[in-house]
């Protein structure tokens, strides 16, 4: 694989590229901070200096870097076949019902910009015959739940979008993962408190890579959360309405 990776300077993103990166991918990192690309790079490039790797700035906020992000990818890479999109904005549901600002950052970042990079990235490998877009979701958007309704709604629309996507185009050779995680112990869930089957970032980027390699439309990481996801949709409204996970 050459693949690209929004995000992937912190978290889960930072797991994945060095997960691909190790397994022999070449890999192209973007991101909006300078100094985290660079750190990441040369990480990178220390723990597996025989692929290639780069970066480019990319900014979730600002529609306008898209397309000079990925054509600095295709140019670095010699032409890209994957794309993970790992960025994303976080905030609990207390935060969001109180700023309003953060909440439309959150809703624009988080589904509306989400899309529009997906979309630059569609046209590009479809032009070339297809790759893979490996998008991390959440399962805070499988159901309207208490404790993330504004936060799971966005989850909610990019995961339906992911679905139609792989309907539409598999078919094309654009295969299509949505990643699906559970509560992971990232920076972005620093002070939360953590709930059973919490995960780490390497695990989530074992899990994701394999689900790559084999074109799974979904995956749920950790592992359990497939289950725990699947008794939830079963849940009628009135048991979701006196709960409170």
């Amino acid at each position: 694989m050459k693949a690209v990776v929004l995000g992937g300077t912190k978290g889960m993103g930072r797991a994945l590229s060095r997960a691909l990166a190790a397994d022999g991918h070449d890999v192209w990192l973007l991101g909006r901070n300078a100094e985290d690309l660079a750190r990441s790079v040369e990480d990178l490039k220390a723990r597996s200096p025989s692929v290639k790797v780069g970066a480019a700035p990319c900014d979730l906020e600002s529609p306008a870097s898209f397309g000079p992000a990925l054509d600095a990818a295709d140019a670095g890479l010699g032409g890209f076949d994957t794309v993970a999109v790992t960025a994303a904005l976080f905030g609990t549901q207390d935060q969001l019902e109180a700023d309003a600002a953060l909440l439309q950052r959150l809703l624009t970042v988080d589904f509306a910009h989400t899309v529009l990079f997906c979309e630059a990235v569609r046209t590009r490998l479809l032009s070339r015959g297809g790759g893979r877009l490996v998008v991390f979701s959440s399962v805070a958007g499988e159901r309207g739940r208490k404790p993330v309704v504004l936060y799971g709604a966005a989850k909610a629309g990019l995961t339906a979008y992911c679905e139609g996507l792989d309907h539409r185009y598999r078919a094309a050779g654009l295969v299509t993962v949505c990643v699906k995680p559970g509560f992971v112990k990232t920076g972005m869930t620093a002070g939360l408190k953590a709930p059973p089957f919490a995960g780490e970032p390497e695990q989530v980027a074992v899990d994701v890579l394999r689900a790559m390699k084999r074109g799974a439309p979904v995956v749920y990481t950790p592992a359990p959360w497939a289950l725990v996801m699947a008794i939830i949709r079963m849940l009628p409204r009135f048991v979701m309405r006196r709960v409170g996970f």
